[in-house]
């Protein structure tokens, strides 16, 4: 199907999150008109910040209430959109029927608009590597779109699984329904772990990537990432410019899927350093990264460091579509802390003074 025209309008779900904020202030910056969907406009702490971006007092940004769980809350927003972005979360990711249920009304809404004809679904890097095996990463180290977990493993369950397995099925939906119905085309959006500055305070508990720099910055002891992995990382912004080049782009097929991140990895314990690093005048005094598995799993930590040390992360795809120059995380992590120092107003544990 077409890809969206410029200055067209696009509708995100979301928009009061974290991944969803950029894409609304980066399509505004693009010259869109946006409609910005949100569960309550009248929660002024989340949804201020978006009426202080340009745009809004012109009206080419627009907010709208609108409950995923609610069927037919989208009919008017979608009519006349000619894209939309669907960033945000279910209520749970482990009842698949609801999961489901969600996206058929979604998918009910956009046949009815007889406008949109591109739909970005928000997916994630758990649907491309979460696995109940991690030999399974040896045996499948290259981490690219075509890549899926191993969906015949007996402890891939919806109460083990159940994001992973929630956002497999919500891209199959979209692809599938976007076929039967031949006048759109969904393209699946896999991040990364986002790390970024917040555009608004609720925001720095809002995921758990810039909730654990919050941490951090406070001096708060820190966990050990599960199985020792090592966050894999995209800057919120590049996610959001990956979502706006995938409406754009001309080069892209129903029911495709493309991986945003820009390969840089690094463990936990060292993304609280990076603080001090980047940032030396603030004086970060770093806490400890606490390690809370139990024995049997901290005995396996050096295997499971060097399983993850020999994956290889590949942008390839996003890449040969989008026009995208992928941050240094160092700059992510700098802007993500000084946001949380100006907009979430986080007091920073800084080394005594001799």
């Amino acid at each position: 199907m077409a890809p969206v025209p410029k200055g067209g309008t696009v509708a995100v779900t979301g928009s009061a999150g974290f991944i969803g904020s950029w894409v609304v202030r980066l399509l505004l910056d693009k010259g869109y008109r946006v409609r910005a969907c949100v569960r309550d406009v009248d929660d002024s702490a989340k949804t201020d910040f978006l009426r202080q971006m340009p745009g809004f007092a012109s009206g080419r940004l627009t907010l709208h209430a609108a409950d995923l769980d609610t069927p037919g809350c989208f009919d008017d927003v979608f009519k006349g959109c000619h894209g939309v972005c669907h960033v945000s979360h279910v209520s749970s990711y482990e009842d698949h029927d609801y999961v489901r249920r969600v996206c058929d009304h979604m998918i009910a809404s956009i046949n009815a608009s007889d406008s949109v004809t591109r739909v970005i679904v928000t997916s994630s890097i758990a649907a491309v590597i979460s696995e109940m095996d991690l030999n399974e990463l040896v045996r499948r180290p290259v981490f690219y779109e075509d890549r899926y977990p191993d969906e015949s493993n007996p402890r891939r369950t919806p109460e083990k699984q159940g994001y992973s397995m929630g956002k497999v099925i919500a891209q199959r939906v979209f692809s599938d329904a976007a076929e039967v119905a031949g006048t759109w085309d969904a393209i699946t959006c896999c991040p990364a772990d986002n790390v970024g500055p917040i555009q608004a305070a609720h925001q720095q508990t809002r995921g758990p990537w810039q909730s654990l720099i919050a941490m951090m910055l406070k001096g708060k002891e820190y966990p050990q990432t599960g199985v020792y992995r090592p966050w894999m990382t995209v800057d919120v912004r590049d996610d959001a410019a990956c979502h706006i080049g995938l409406l754009e782009s001309i080069d892209v097929k129903n029911g495709e899927r493309y991986i945003a991140w820009s390969t840089d990895t690094r463990n936990v314990e060292d993304v609280c350093a990076t603080i001090d690093r980047v940032l030396p005048e603030l004086k970060h005094a770093a806490p400890a990264c606490v390690d809370p598995f139990p024995e049997r799993v901290q005995v396996r930590e050096k295997e499971m460091r060097a399983i993850w040390a020999g994956c290889e992360l590949r942008n390839d795809r996003v890449r040969s579509v989008v026009p995208i120059q992928f941050r240094p995380l160092d700059d992510s992590i700098r802007d993500c802390v000084e946001s949380l120092l100006t907009v979430g107003g986080v007091k920073p544990s800084v080394r005594e003074q001799s």
